[in-house]
């Protein structure tokens, strides 16, 4: 499995090219960004964050002390507004409780117990949650949605319907424990049931399809040769 998994991996990246995914200028922004984008597309979030830079509102003693209801006009464009402006707020309280307002002292605390206070916030689901510690803190968790879902049937990795937490080991258990790899992964099979691995697979012209290639996965600043099947 490790072996077919890096092979996938491989030939996505030759075909696609790194995704730099998350985009975002500061960890805060990736994390509220992680925050709004759940149920709705991303360039409605993008149009919510862009409305909070021109309101000076990414920073965390400002998403402290504005008040909810305004927030939520801040956000209207990323859909679901008072709802995720309620857990924007929970999100931030939870970091000046639990980590002093600054976020990037987050990284100090050890990952499974971060995941559970991530966890422990009020509308913070494991996608949301993984999507921070991966993207906005640099730990080595890989994310999975509902692409990455759909991707480990179409091509027959899992049986059936996997839960996150399956689809989640699957990958863990089999890939190297490499930040960089998750990041760059995920995002690849994002674009690839996007483009291709769709509800109903254009299998004809998929990059996975094609002759296997190998290349050179630079990961934590060591480099190395994937071992590909």
């Amino acid at each position: 499995m490790r072996s077919r998994l890096l092979n996938i991996f491989d030939r996505l990246l030759h075909a696609f090219g790194p995704r730099y995914w998350w985009p975002g200028d500061s960890p805060l922004e990736v994390a509220v960004g992680a925050i709004l984008t759940q149920n709705t597309a991303w360039g409605n979030v993008e149009k919510a964050i862009a409305n909070l830079k021109e309101a000076g509102m990414l920073d965390m003693d400002k998403l402290r002390a504005i008040d909810q209801v305004s927030l939520a006009d801040i956000i209207r464009p990323a859909g679901f507004f008072r709802v995720k402006a309620k857990r924007l707020k929970s999100f931030v309280e939870f970091v000046e409780r639990e980590h002093g307002g600054v976020l990037e002292r987050m990284k100090e605390t050890q990952t499974g117990t971060l995941r559970s206070q991530l966890l422990g916030i009020n509308g913070i689901g494991p996608e949301t949650a993984d999507s921070i510690l991966l993207y906005a803190l640099d730990k080595p968790v890989f994310v999975v949605d509902a692409y990455t879902i759909r991707f480990l049937k179409n091509h027959g990795l899992h049986e059936g319907t996997a839960t996150y937490e399956e689809a989640q080991s699957l990958f863990m258990k089999h890939l190297p424990v490499d930040t960089h790899l998750f990041n760059e992964f995920h995002a690849l099979l994002v674009h690839l049931c996007q483009k291709f691995c769709k509800t109903k697979p254009l299998c004809s012209n998929c990059p996975l399809q094609a002759d296997k290639r190998t290349r050179r996965w630079k990961g934590q600043g060591n480099d190395r040769d994937i071992d590909v099947a």
